[in-house]
C-alpha cells in the first residue's frame, strides 16, 4: 500500500495542541536557519506557546486547522484562514496558508500537497478567490512544491535591519 493511501487529512482538535506546538516549533527551527535575523528563535517554551496559540485559532470560523495523520501519528499540518480586504497589502479578500509543515521523514510522499490541496479547497468552499502564502527565500522546496500546485510569485519580501542603537547613518538628524 502507498504512503499517500495511509495518510488521514482531517481537522485539528484541541488534543492535538501538544503536537501541533512540537509541529509549529519546528517550522520556528526551520526558518530561523534560513535567516537568523529575520525569524524568530525557537527559545524555552515555543512548543507549548506555538500549540496554544494553535488551539485558540481552532475556535475561529475564519480559519482551518488540518493534520496529516499516518497509523495514528501526525506527521503534518496546515494552518490557514480567510483574510479581509487590505489596502496596505494591495489585495483583496483571499484564503491565506500560514503554516505548512511536514515531518523530514515522510516528506516526498505528498503528504504537503495533501494538506495544502485540503485547506484551498476549504478556502474555495467559503467564497475565497485565490489562496495566498509566503514563503522563505532560501526554501527552495517548498517553491517547488507550490508551483506545481498551482501558486505562482507575486511579490518579494525585502528585510533590512536597522543600525545598532546609538550609531547614526546621518550626523545632521
Amino acid at each position: 500500500m502507498s504512503d499517500e493511501r495511509t495518510i488521514t487529512i482531517r481537522r485539528a482538535q484541541a488534543a492535538d495542541a501538544p503536537t501541533l506546538g512540537r509541529l509549529g516549533a519546528a517550522l520556528v527551527r526551520v526558518h530561523h536557519e534560513f535567516d537568523h535575523q529575520r525569524f524568530l528563535p525557537a527559545g524555552a517554551g515555543i512548543e507549548a506557546g506555538y500549540g496554544r496559540f494553535l488551539e485558540s485559532e481552532l475556535r475561529d470560523d475564519e480559519v482551518v486547522i488540518l493534520v496529516a495523520e499516518r497509523e495514528g501519528r501526525v506527521v503534518g499540518y496546515v494552518y490557514a484562514g480567510i483574510e479581509p480586504r487590505s489596502w496596505k497589502e494591495l489585495r483583496d479578500v483571499a484564503g491565506f496558508v500560514h503554516d505548512v509543515f511536514v515531518e523530514p521523514d515522510v516528506r516526498s510522499r505528498g503528504v504537503g500537497a495533501r494538506l495544502l490541496s485540503a485547506a484551498a479547497d476549504w478556502l474555495a468552499a467559503r467564497g475565497m478567490p485565490r489562496v495566498i502564502l509566503w514563503t522563505a527565500e532560501r526554501n527552495t522546496r517548498a517553491h517547488t512544491l507550490f508551483a506545481r500546485l498551482g501558486f505562482r510569485r507575486t511579490m518579494i519580501e525585502m528585510t533590512r535591519e536597522a543600525p545598532p542603537s546609538g550609531s547614526r547613518d546621518d550626523e545632521g538628524v
